[in-house]
This record gives C-alpha cells, sequence and structure tokens, in this order.
C-alpha cells in the first residue's frame, strides 16, 4: 500500500503551511531565534496541527519525542523523561492533551516549569474547558484555525497529480468543488483529491459527472445543492432572520439534501441566540431540544423536527440586542479594556485600598449602589434593551430601574 497523499505532501516548513498567518509568524520566530516555549495547539481536524508540531519538532532532530495521552502510559512517560539527564531539555509533543490524566501530569509539570521539557499538546477540544488549569498555567495556548476555501484550492491545484496518475485531466469546477465541499479542512480536500485520481484511467477527464460517478453519497449531496453552501446556508440564517417562513424552509431542505446535519444544526442554535435572543428566551431551549433529537434519529426523520422548528423561529418575535451587547462588550476586551477588577469583588483583596463588598440579598429589593465594572469603564453601556416586544419591555423596566439603584 502506498502512502496516502496527505502525508507525502506535508509541508516541511513554516512557509508551506496555508493559513494562520499571525500564528506561523510567531512560531517560526520562536523557533529561529531558539526561544521554544511550552505550548497547546488546538483547532478541528485536518487544519495543520500535527503539522506545526512537526516542522518544530524537525529543528530538534536528536531530542525531541512522541507521547499520546490516549494510548500511551507513565512508564514509556518515564523513559523519555530519563533522556533529559543526557540533553538537558528535549521537545515533547502530546497528541490528546485533554485526555493525559492527573497521575501523569502530576509527574510531568515539574519538568515543564523548570524548562527540561519544552512541551507541545496537540487538541481538537478547547483547552480553556478540557486541560487541567494546571497545565494551562505553564504554556502558551495557540487556537489553529482553518484556512480559507481559496487556500485549500490553491493547495491542490499545486499538487502535481502526474505522480500519481500521468495523462489526467481535471476540471476548475472541481477544484472548486472540492475547497467548497472539505469545510477547511486541509486533509480531506487532499483525500478527496486522492480517490479520484486512484479511480481515473489515463486520459480520463475528472468533471462533475466523475465526482457523482466515484465520491462517497454524502460528498455528493454537498456538490448538489447547486449553488456555493455557505451561500446557502447564509440564506437560511437571513431568511429566519426576516421571518419568511417559506423561504427559509427553501433553503432548509436544500441543506437537507446536503445530508450535513451537524453544520445545519449548529447554524440553527447560532440563530435562535443571535437573532431571537431576548424577545423569547424559551425558543432557545426548544431548538435545543429539537437539534438534539434531530442529532439522535438523522435523516431522513430529523427533518421533521427541523422542519417544525424552523417555522417557529421564522414566525417568533425577534431581538439582537443580546448579540449586539456581547459583541460590544467583547469589542472593548479584545481592544485592551481590560482593567483592575475592583477590591470589593475580590474574595481575598490584597489592595491597600479595598472596599468592603455588600452583599445584595442584605439589602432592599435584593440591590445595592456598588460599583462593579473597573474604575476605568464605569457608566460604559453595553445593553441597549429593544422595546418592540412585550417580553422585552418588561427586561427594559427592570434593567432600568436597577441600573438607577446600582448607579
Amino acid at each position: 500500500m502506498n502512502q496516502p497523499l496527505a502525508d507525502r505532501i506535508r509541508p516541511k516548513s513554516f512557509k508551506d503551511v496555508i493559513g494562520n498567518d499571525k500564528l506561523i509568524t510567531t512560531l517560526e520566530a520562536l523557533v529561529k531565534n531558539d526561544n521554544l516555549v511550552s505550548m497547546i495547539l488546538y483547532g478541528p481536524t485536518g487544519v495543520g496541527k500535527t503539522t506545526l508540531a512537526d516542522i518544530i519538532a524537525a529543528h530538534y532532530p536528536m531530542n525531541h519525542f512522541r507521547f499520546n495521552a490516549s494510548t500511551d502510559n507513565k512508564a514509556i512517560l518515564k523513559q523519555i523523561i530519563d533522556t533529559v539527564k543526557l540533553y538537558h531539555n528535549v521537545v515533547l509533543i502530546i497528541d490528546e492533551i485533554h485526555r493525559m490524566n492527573r497521575d501523569i501530569q502530576d509527574y510531568l509539570l515539574p519538568y515543564v516549569e523548570k524548562g527540561h521539557i519544552t512541551m507541545i499538546g496537540i487538541t481538537t477540544e478547547n483547552p480553556y474547558i478540557s486541560v487541567n488549569p494546571a497545565v494551562r498555567s505553564r504554556v502558551s495556548i495557540f487556537k489553529v484555525t482553518r484556512p480559507s476555501r481559496a487556500d485549500i484550492e490553491n493547495l491542490i491545484r499545486k499538487i502535481d497529480i502526474a505522480e500519481i496518475k500521468k495523462a489526467i485531466a481535471i476540471t476548475d469546477e472541481v477544484y472548486k468543488k472540492i475547497a467548497l465541499v472539505s469545510n477547511g479542512e486541509v486533509r480531506t480536500a487532499i483525500n478527496m483529491l486522492e480517490l479520484l485520481l486512484l479511480v481515473a484511467e489515463e486520459n480520463d477527464v475528472i468533471d462533475f459527472s466523475f465526482l457523482e460517478k466515484h465520491l462517497p453519497e454524502a460528498q455528493i449531496s454537498a456538490f448538489k445543492t447547486g449553488d456555493d453552501y455557505y451561500d446557502i446556508l447564509s440564506a437560511f440564517h437571513k431568511s429566519v432572520r426576516g421571518s419568511d417562513v417559506n423561504a427559509a424552509l427553501h433553503y432548509l431542505a436544500r441543506l437537507i439534501a446536503a445530508d450535513d446535519l451537524k453544520s445545519l444544526v449548529r447554524r440553527i442554535r447560532a440563530i435562535v441566540y443571535e437573532d431571537i435572543g431576548l424577545a423569547n428566551p424559551l425558543m432557545g431551549v426548544k431548538v435545543e431540544a429539537a437539534c438534539s433529537l434531530a442529532e439522535a434519529v438523522g435523516f431522513p426523520e430529523a427533518k421533521n423536527a427541523l422542519g417544525a422548528i424552523v417555522i417557529e423561529m421564522c414566525i417568533s418575535p425577534k431581538s439582537n440586542s443580546a448579540h449586539l451587547a456581547i459583541q460590544k462588550a467583547l469589542d472593548d476586551v479584545t481592544s485592551g479594556k481590560t482593567f483592575q477588577v475592583p477590591s470589593h469583588l475580590i474574595n481575598n483583596p490584597t489592595y491597600d485600598n479595598a472596599q468592603e463588598y455588600k452583599y445584595a440579598h442584605d439589602f432592599p429589593d435584593h440591590i445595592v449602589k456598588q460599583a462593579y465594572l473597573p474604575k476605568e469603564l464605569q457608566g460604559v453601556v453595553y445593553y441597549t434593551p429593544q422595546e418592540h416586544t412585550k417580553l422585552e419591555k418588561a427586561f427594559a423596566e427592570e434593567y432600568l430601574k436597577n441600573e438607577k439603584i446600582i448607579k
């Protein structure tokens, strides 16, 4: 059996990696200056986490090791750590770091902390949730994101297909469709192209009809949406937001035909809190129930639950006040407005000017005048109520009453 194409053409240097330009610049500088730090690389499958770790490890050919947190045990880790005595510092790549048990973590962490081991953890899970805080506090955490569709298309166009099968022609449409349906996963796109090349005969033309003949049905369904899959998702989202039941059902049907339940329910879950929000908070519970049922029964039965909930979402009153509020707050945080927390909100304040915390439940109506925001942000307003629905109008009245007391 031949080595898979995706492995054969795996990038050997940072300049060959597509996407994640800012991260690549940082990693390249760390390696170039021999200032490598322990880190965790996290993100979805097929986006290059292992590739980045391998490129880093290649700069330390004599003293890097791999450890799989799912399958390897403490004895294997001990063997690796024994080499520290020879090299004084080793690079340790840990696959599936979120599965590393506490016993192994406790054994490993002192070596990471002293710099004897430079750890590169790899995971598809969010490390802020899935990785022990003791590990997180000792590493830098980098998110590896999906490359753009254009990046993937450019990559697969550069593959020397003659190496696999000579005298083969591939149409532009096929390259575009592969980049589209790969959903940002480089490995998926390469594997799809390789499959087509392997089943092709010399002088074949790989066009859309060839795709229909040879690719798995689930992938073909995604191709058959007729337009850009993400354009249809966008049209579906905007139709629900615009309360057009029939348009939403039309685009829903096209998405169901694409047979990508995971992307569909993800979008529905996003819509309910972005566009319905505080106008109908219970809709979030209903959507979650419908999406969970759809995931449990799968297609074709899932279409009934999805159809029903999409109709109700369209008819529901809409509000984006919560979406706007959290986005405004995030904009402040990402722009650097992260000031010192008021001393009276900290359990064990060490500030010299610590103030007494007032326990709200001890006051009338369970609300008390005191500052909660950092002093630099006092008076800032993130949430602006929208009063066109009865429920949020009631929220607005309570919100404004509380604000008068607190301020």
